[in-house]
């Protein structure tokens, strides 16, 4: 099956291109069938007969091709999940059926005439001529333009028609040497041009026939997997592509790929990552529609906090403060545990104990693991202090900043007061060298010590800036 370039047009202009030369197609095909009819029946060829035959089948294959590139167009709905572009699949095969009968029915008269009825006399008049080269010149264009719109749409039925143009008109030339031969006295010229023509229709079949069983067994087309797991690798993120399907319908190509991911990314990335992943196989197979599942893989890269946080999350527990020590070729984790603050000391531990047991399964037995469980901080309702207790805050905030000698420049100081105490938030200043470690120890020092001097605050945030 040929993938072709998407049209420039839009889905409905390409589906009224396909309509439009699938009917021009009828035309030609009826048109052709009652000249070579007429002719064959006033000379007594064989040869044009059976050309007329077989564009009589054409006419038929061409009105079926109409009817399926109309039904193939239709969107997806609650019966065909994968849309109608099958329909093309099933009309191609019919019309295969119908080059094989009529390829048996020309060589069974062939046969005949050339061994049983050699007194059958065919006239090599200047209508034959003229209706087979007439015929050659059509055949030639209209499979020309089927092709076009059949590579351009990715349409089997289309393709399909296009085979049967093609196959006509190098059964046409052949007539046109098999009259030649009679017009030179040779009778048995026409019966032999008339076996070649079976021949070119039986191979015309045998290769419509094998592209559509593929198509309807959903053999993918050839170097599709291997174009999907290029695209897919190349998306930053993705460690491998495990599994890659891909089934033809009509003019697109329906994917399915699982990609291993690290199981640390959040769900937003995975689903980013997931779009970029289609994205990627819809830029190389412009007809595909993929569906991506991700598969979360542990990397040997994964350090052990890492490895914390995903547990918790895979447990939908809101963890922090992870801290890893070796201690004398042990392993010692402690962690907080958030948990719901109205919730029972038995039933929290029992919560504290399962994420215990899951990371020793994750770490090793012999790991040691510590939780502290406090209250999960939640939304709370709240209203600004008055200005003057701001004001009294910075001045306190300013003293302490002094007194550490290395936090200065206390600003954007914000007090809110909610029904468990006061929250305070504020910037400060640091020299930009220092370590974050250090920094972040002489701003806990200042929360710590502004919490000493006001009970009434329940929580500060400092947020430490580079000083200019």
């Amino acid at each position: 099956m040929k993938v072709g370039p998407p049209l420039k047009d839009s889905k409905v202009a390409t589906q009224h291109d396909k309509e439009r030369v699938a009917l021009t197609s009828i035309l030609a095909s009826g048109g052709l069938t009652v000249a070579k009819g007429t002719v064959g029946l006033l000379t007594g060829s064989l040869a044009i007969l059976s050309e007329a035959a077989h564009s009589l089948i054409d006419f038929g294959a061409t009105l079926m091709t109409y009817f399926a590139v109309r039904v193939s167009g239709k969107p997806a709905d609650e019966e065909h999940h994968y849309g109608h572009g099958k329909v093309e699949s099933v009309t191609a095969l019919a019309e295969t059926g119908l080059l094989f009968i009529l390829s048996a029915v020309v060589i069974w008269e062939a046969a005949h005439r050339l061994l049983g009825a050699p007194d059958h006399v065919v006239e090599a008049t200047l209508a034959a001529f003229a209706v087979i080269i007439g015929s050659v010149i059509v055949d030639f264009f209209r499979a020309r333009a089927l092709y076009r719109v059949a590579s351009e749409t990715a349409s089997e039925a289309l393709e399909a028609d296009a085979l049967h143009f093609g196959s006509d008109m190098w059964s046409s030339i052949a007539v046109l040497v098999g009259l030649g031969g009679v017009a030179l006295g040779f009778q048995w010229a026409d019966s032999a041009a008339a076996l070649v023509v079976a021949l070119f229709v039986c191979l015309a079949g045998w290769r419509l026939g094998r592209r559509t069983i593929e198509t309807l067994t959903d053999t993918a087309p050839v170097g599709s997997a291997q174009t999907v797991v290029g695209a897919a690798a190349k998306v930053r993120g993705v460690i491998a592509v495990d599994r890659v399907r891909v089934r033809p319908s009509g003019d697109k190509l329906f994917v399915e790929v699982v990609a291993a991911v690290s199981r640390t990314l959040p769900l937003d990335r995975v689903e980013a990552l997931k779009r970029d992943v289609a994205e990627a196989i819809r830029t190389d197979l412009p007809r595909s529609e993929a569906v991506v599942s991700i598969a979360p893989r542990a990397l040997d890269s994964e350090s052990v906090q890492e490895r914390v946080m995903v547990i918790a999350r895979n447990q939908g527990l809101a963890v922090h403060h992870v801290t890893v020590h070796d201690i004398r070729g042990k392993r010692s984790v402690s962690l907080d545990l958030e948990v719901e603050r109205r919730l029972a000391l038995g039933a929290a531990h029992e919560i504290a104990d399962r994420l215990e047991a899951a990371l020793r399964d994750e770490l090793g037995p012999e790991v040691e693991v510590e939780t502290h469980i406090e209250p999960l901080q939640q939304e709370a309702a709240g209203r600004e202090a008055p200005p003057e207790r701001v004001k009294a805050v910075q001045i306190t905030l300013s003293e302490i900043a002094a007194e550490s000698g290395m936090v200065r420049d206390i600003h954007n100081v914000r007090v809110r007061e909610t029904d468990d105490g006061e929250i305070v938030n504020f910037h400060c200043r640091v020299d930009p060298s220092l370590s974050v470690q250090a920094v972040h120890e002489k701003v806990d020092e200042v929360e710590r010590d502004l919490r000493r001097r006001s009970p009434s605050i329940k929580r500060v945030i400092g947020h430490a800036e580079p000083s200019r």
